[in-house]
């Protein structure tokens, strides 16, 4: 009411406008001197001016994608002490809002004929440390040129997205790239009982791809009933990241321009992005503490 007293006061001035909107001229006058004078502002209206620009300036460090629960989150992780309340208001009244996650879409097309490895998975996606569990699923993104597909392989420990590739094709090869991504950058030891989950996605089922989880001394896994709750945790990050930046940022122009993307979200949700189910931490901070953890008790035996 006060910036619209402002912007027609000239025109028809204060009290006119006033006796139309359940304001009284005091009021309004009140409220200019306390903006000509900030120091008359009441404790709460201080506290305010200084948590708007911290929770715009989290709002944006991390794509404009959080809502009120992980801002207040993030606030708390740097020190800044506020009720959730309080930035759920602030958030409102600055027109802040984290983006809301859209219906998954089917992807990957299930290959009856094909002979498919048993489910060691069974739908349980918590595991006690890295490199026991990878989850791997792709999905696509419409273009002016056509369609892109972005496959991810997830370490299920943290959530960390541990192999990626963009291609313009959904061909088997695209898929194995985001699996050698991630052998390498992962280097698993033979023999400690690593498991590769998927769907039942004919490109998951090829042979070079099975072999190549073979080599590396991997244990395939294939969901056994075929639908989307058998790899729900994939599922889980491509949502996010359909969410996150391909229905936030589109439309795609090109292949190119998808792929910079994935590669900057990736960074962000591996190193910044708070993950309420490992703790509201990044994927890459829960990693450190589970290798800390492990030092300090061998330094302790």
């Amino acid at each position: 009411m006060v910036s619209f007293i402002d912007a027609h006061r000239a025109e028809h001035g204060v009290e006119p406008i006033c006796k139309v909107l359940p304001i009284a001229p005091s009021t309004y006058h009140d409220h200019l001197a306390k903006r000509a004078e900030p120091a008359r502002r009441s404790a709460r209206a201080k506290r305010d001016a200084a948590l708007r620009p911290e929770i715009h300036r989290v709002f944006d460090e991390n794509w404009q994608v959080y809502g009120v629960r992980k801002v207040w989150r993030q606030l708390g992780r740097e020190g800044i002490t506020v009720a959730r309340c309080t930035v759920a208001r602030l958030m409102k009244d600055m027109g802040l809002q984290g983006i809301i996650r859209g219906k998954p879409h089917r992807t990957t097309v299930p290959d009856k004929k094909a002979p498919c490895p048993l489910d060691k998975v069974n739908r349980q996606f918590r595991v006690s440390a890295p490199n026991r569990l990878w989850v791997s699923d792709f999905t696509y993104v419409a273009t002016w040129k056509g369609f892109a597909y972005v496959a991810f392989v997830i370490d299920a420990y943290a959530r960390r997205i541990v192999g990626w590739r963009v291609s313009t094709s959904a061909h088997a090869g695209f898929v194995l790239d985001a699996l050698e991504q991630a052998v390498h950058a992962r280097r698993p030891a033979k023999g400690m009982g690593l498991v590769h989950h998927s769907d039942r996605g004919s490109q998951y089922l090829s042979i070079k791809y099975s072999e190549r989880l073979g080599e590396a001394g991997i244990e395939p896994s294939v969901g056994s009933v075929g639908d989307s709750y058998d790899n729900a945790l994939a599922e889980t990050i491509n949502g996010l990241f359909k969410a996150e930046v391909i229905h936030r940022r589109g439309p795609w122009r090109s292949f190119e321009a998808v792929e910079y993307a994935t590669l900057e979200w990736v960074d962000w949700f591996n190193t910044r992005r708070l993950l309420e189910p490992i703790g509201n931490i990044p994927p890459a901070e829960a990693e450190e503490e589970y290798y800390a953890a492990l030092e300090a008790d061998a330094v302790a035996a």
